[in-house]
Parts: structure tokens; sequence; C-alpha cells
């Protein structure tokens, strides 16, 4: 290919970059995921909220069953355990549907036909980490796919002490994971009651923790799964009008799409942004999205990661948690002009004392835990390696 006709398709592809850019930034629309859809359906189907969306729901997983019975992480990925079992859950506790019976084919050869056998399988996939694998269990048990023996309690009442000893309590949660820490641990409790006096005496507390810690929209992390989880395991111990579950509902119902849909994630306005910015170099103009960018740099810690000020989060919504990536991401787009330096700086620092004792970086905290997300990770040290450099 000639120099001549390596720079017309750059020059086309640096165009249809800015011409997505919405006014100052750029903000992106993430695809739709069965897995969220098949959660948020369960929520508010538990809540007793909107027939019209749950229909919405199911009638969008029906139409997105992958022709071997199952789904996947989105509408072209290949099927998968986790996101089957969930929407096999939502479908079967919300109605009758053909698509239950191809569930069941595709689960069988590839987990057991009994949920005892499904529910072990889940464990095998996710090991010792218990973020995902005590929501999925919890969420077939309450749609009537899985018995509650078995599913293993979370320490909720670990949620009460201070933040400082998480790192040396080695919880089986992930550091971003407070959240479906408490209200799935709380649900765990309340259909299989453990001896603990203490998870007992301590579920007032952490009650108001979640309250305290809940996103002002109501999402947390913008995340559609967790909020379903943590709306759904809220239902059967505070009831649905109790005002995190409230807050967790209208999260849900605004981010329902057109066709039914929801997505896994709110946007990830931050990450566009930096990338783009990044892209675009100095020869194009975007002293509007570097200010953009740089405003959206946090100025107090996080309510419950703890992370320092001084980082960016995925998105500039309420429900974003800093990370290493994002705040990598941030410096590299904003170094490089004088009148940001002092961003820059902040978000340096931020990045040294996020490095693990390994020498490497975490996405959230440094020393949470040994579990993913919290330990050093090469393609993050990478990116942090690069916008230290």
């Amino acid at each position: 290919m000639k120099r001549e006709d390596l720079d017309a398709a750059l020059a086309t592809a640096r165009a249809a970059l800015i011409s997505q850019r919405t006014g100052d930034h750029w903000r992106g629309r993430l695809s739709s995921s069965a897995l969220a859809t098949a959660l948020a359906v369960q929520a508010l189907y538990q809540a007793g909220d909107d027939a019209a969306a749950v229909q919405r729901g199911r009638q969008w997983l029906e139409a997105r069953a992958n022709a071997d019975g199952g789904w996947g992480d989105t509408p072209a990925s290949p099927s998968n355990l986790p996101t089957t079992l969930l929407v096999h859950a939502a479908l079967s506790c919300t109605g009758p549907s053909s698509a239950i019976a191809q569930a069941e084919r595709w689960l069988t050869p590839r987990s057991a036909a009994d949920p005892a056998g499904r529910m072990a399988a889940v464990a095998a996939l996710y090991g010792a980490d218990r973020t995902f694998a005590a929501p999925i269990h919890m969420a077939c048990a309450l749609a009537g796919t899985a018995a509650w023996d078995g599913i293993p309690a979370l320490p909720v009442e670990l949620a009460a002490v201070p933040r400082v000893w998480w790192g040396v309590l080695r919880l089986q949660v992930v550091s971003y994971a407070l959240p479906a820490l408490i209200a799935v641990g709380l649900c765990i409790h309340q259909h299989r009651p453990a001896r603990r006096l203490l998870r007992r005496l301590l579920r007032q507390r952490v009650l108001r923790l979640l309250a305290a810690i809940q996103p002002a929209g109501g999402g947390f992390l913008e995340a559609v799964p967790l909020t379903a989880f943590v709306a759904m395991a809220l239902i059967p111990v505070v009831g649905a009008e109790h005002a995190v579950v409230v807050r967790c509902r209208d999260f849900l119902r605004r981010s329902q799409r057109g066709d039914g849909s929801w997505a896994i994630d709110s946007d990830l306005a931050c990450w566009l942004t930096s990338s783009a910015i990044t892209a675009l170099g100095p020869e194009a103009d975007t002293t509007a999205s570097r200010a953009w960018l740089a405003a959206r740099q946090t100025t107090t810690p996080h309510p419950y990661t703890g992370a320092e000020a001084g980082a960016w989060a995925w998105t500039d919504l309420p429900g974003g948690v800093p990370d290493a990536d994002d705040t990598a991401g941030a410096v590299l787009a904003l170094a490089g002009d004088p009148r940001l330096a002092a961003a820059v700086q902040r978000g340096v620092r931020w990045l040294l004392r996020l490095q693990n004792g390994d020498g490497g970086w975490p996405t959230f905290c440094r020393g949470w835990g040994r579990l993913p997300f919290d330990q050093s990770a090469p393609d993050l040290t990478a990116h942090v390696l690069r916008a230290l450099h």
C-alpha cells in the first residue's frame, strides 16, 4: 500500500472519530447483554414492578437465544454457563417459555441435570472467588431453580469492621463488590441462618452502610448486574420499599433500552474520551475534551473502595469507581498540557500509591486481596508504566 493511501485512510478514521464526539466528550454505547437483562427482569419481577418492562425483557431474551439453546455475554457471543443459568432462572420464575426447555438441553451436558450439580459447576468455575458464584447461586435459588442448601455464606459482618482491616482479612469477594457482600450475604443468611450472633446484631449497621455507599443515581458501579443482585437480595430481607431497593429499581427502569434489553454498564465516557484524545494526538483540537476529562478527576475518597482523590473512573456518572486503567488513560491524554499539569501530577501520585508490593498494579485497591481485579495484572502495569513515563 502506498503512503498516500495510508494517510488517506488515517484521515478518514480521524474524521469519523471526531464526528462521534458528543459536545466536548465521547460517550458511546455498550452492547446489550443477556446476563444484565436476565438479572434486571428477575429483580423487577420480584419487586412486583413494571410488568411491561419485565415482559419486554423476557421477549428480548427469548429472541436472542443462540442456536444451541444457550446465551452468551452479548447477542454475538458463544453460550456460557453463568449467563445461561441466569437467563434460565429469570425465565423460569417469570412465566412459561419454550426457551426454558432449550436452555435445559444446553445446560445438562455441560454441568448436570440436577440443580446441585449445576451450582457445583459454577463453584468450580470461579474457585475461591465468591464475587460471582454466590450471587449466581442466590439468584437461581430465589427463582426456584436451585436449592439454598450448599450455597456458601458470605461474611457480611466483616463489612462493619474498619476498612483498614479489609486487606488482612482476605475477603472472598473483590474490592468493588462490597454492596454484594452486604446484600447477598444478608439474603443467604435470611434463608440459611447461621449460628452467628454477630451477623444478626450487625444487620442494621451494614444496611446503613449499604445505604450510605449507594450512588445518587441508584446504580452500584452504574452496573445493571450488581444493582440487580443487590435489589433481589434485599427484597426478601427488608422488602421492595426499602430506600436502597427503591433506588435500585429506579435505576433499572431508567436503564432499560427501547428493545427491552439492558447493557452491563451505563457507559464508558471517561475511558472513551481519554482514548480518543490520545488517538487523535496533538494535531487535533481537543482542548475542550481535555478540560472535560480533567474536571472528572475525583476530589474525595471513594465511599467503599476507599480510593483516595486524584483518580478517574470509566464513567462520569455517580456510580463509577476510580481505577488504575482509567487513571493511566487520563494521565496519557492530559500530559503535555501545562494548564492541566496539576491534574496530571495528582493522577501520577495516585497511581504510585496504588502500586502493589510485588511491583505491579491492581485494578482498584492496593493490597486488598488475592482475587482477580485485586491482584497485579500485566496489562494494567504496562498501561500505568506508559503513563508514568
